[in-house]
């Protein structure tokens, strides 16, 4: 069983440990240092704003009645199992892959720990331009973002790699 975290991705799920422990801290430090809906400027284009996001990426079923906490927690524990499979099926030859699925891994599971635990998302990053407002996120959103990218990144890294055979 120790091999299993020598010689797959499992070997980076200490990364997504650190990107939860990370997430949840700075959730915690946010709730508890601002009230809701609280905002902070930091720079001319970033504050600190406290708000609550009962819905998915950009608040997306957020006015659903209550059901898309179940639903999106659902979402998020499946895809963290699908992940963990994935993660236990890459070789020790890979690296960016692992580290892409620990990374998404890491903030799924900041984000449903909040949705099980208060029924939402604390949200507290505020970017903007003018008067306009990029939706705010967190860390696990961040590390659900860079993620991705490293998955898209591996995509055309490995581009050979990834082929399917046509015949």
């Amino acid at each position: 069983m120790l091999d299993l975290f020598k010689t797959t991705g499992l070997r980076f799920l200490w990364i997504s440990a650190i990107i939860f422990i990370l997430d949840q801290w700075t959730k915690y430090a946010i709730v508890q240092a601002m009230t809701l809906f609280e905002s902070i400027q930091i720079t001319g284009f970033f504050n600190l704003t406290y708000v609550h996001n009962y819905g998915a990426a950009f608040s997306f079923l957020y006015d659903a009645g209550g059901w898309q906490v179940y639903f999106l927690s659902a979402v998020a524990l499946t895809v963290s199992a699908l992940i963990l499979w994935w993660l236990r099926q890459t070789t020790k030859e890979q690296l960016l892959l692992p580290v892409a699925f620990s990374f998404i891994l890491g903030g799924a599971l900041g984000n449903v720990f909040d949705r099980i635990m208060h029924g939402y998302v604390i949200d507290f990053l505020d970017f903007y331009y003018g008067t306009y407002h990029w939706p705010a996120f967190n860390v696990a959103d961040s590390a659900i973002f860079i993620g991705a990218g490293l998955l898209i990144l591996d995509m055309f890294k490995n581009k050979e790699a990834n082929k399917v055979d046509d015949k």
